[in-house]
């Protein structure tokens, strides 16, 4: 079966990227009725501390020598959670803006399965390379301001470029953003960019 991730990097369920996420996840559902829709809540499915002996294996893999029994443990978690990446077809993350960048939970997620050997590959003479296949991704990003427009009260959007290069690096290219923004501020001004969105992203389901 088919297969799309769900990467929820918002810990309020009635958060903007949250309702984003649903809008587009059920027009993708009455579009792909046999597709299997698995949902990834980072705040609420455990993840490794990028500490100790995970960061001792990473190290240990790219100078190619063996891992101890601690480290062969914490490297099988990141296994886990790039090979549940890898299976999918399609992925959707859905993340707030925090701080003019990503929540650390989504960084932590990206911490782990950007491992030599799982997601990428390094060679000294040539450098890096992606270990993964393309595959269309979705990133539902919400923020306060309207980066879309550039009414963004003269801040940067740091997370559109980290999230666009990351997933580059391990080899997805095909991914589209859809902004939903600003949530702060006057109703009218939230109501009308939440209703544009969602139009956007009932669209955009049925062809994903």
């Amino acid at each position: 079966m088919a297969k799309l991730l769900h990467l929820s990097s918002s810990p309020r369920a009635d958060s903007e990227s949250s309702a984003g996420a649903h809008v587009f996840l059920e027009g993708f559902r009455q579009a792909h009725p046999d597709w299997d829709i698995d949902v990834m809540d980072l705040w609420r499915e455990r993840m490794p501390e990028f500490v100790g002996p995970i960061v001792e294996a990473k190290y240990a893999r790219m100078k190619a020598q063996a891992f101890n029994d601690a480290q062969r443990d914490s490297f099988a978690e990141a296994e886990r959670m790039a090979l549940r990446f890898s299976l999918a077809e399609r992925v959707l993350i859905s993340t707030p803006m925090w701080n003019f960048s990503i929540p650390y939970k989504l960084k932590q997620w990206f911490d782990i399965i950007i491992q030599p050997g799982l997601t990428f590959r390094f060679d000294p003479s040539q450098g890096y390379f992606p270990l993964l296949n393309d595959r269309p991704t979705l990133v539902i990003l919400a923020s306060g301001s309207d980066y879309a427009t550039g009414m963004n009260r003269g801040c940067i959007d740091m997370a559109t470029p980290y999230l666009r290069e990351a997933l580059r690096f391990i080899g997805v290219n095909d991914v589209r953003f859809v902004p939903i923004g600003p949530t702060a501020g006057p109703v009218e001004s939230i109501r009308t960019a939440r209703e544009a969105a969602h139009r956007r992203l009932a669209e955009t389901a049925k062809r994903f």
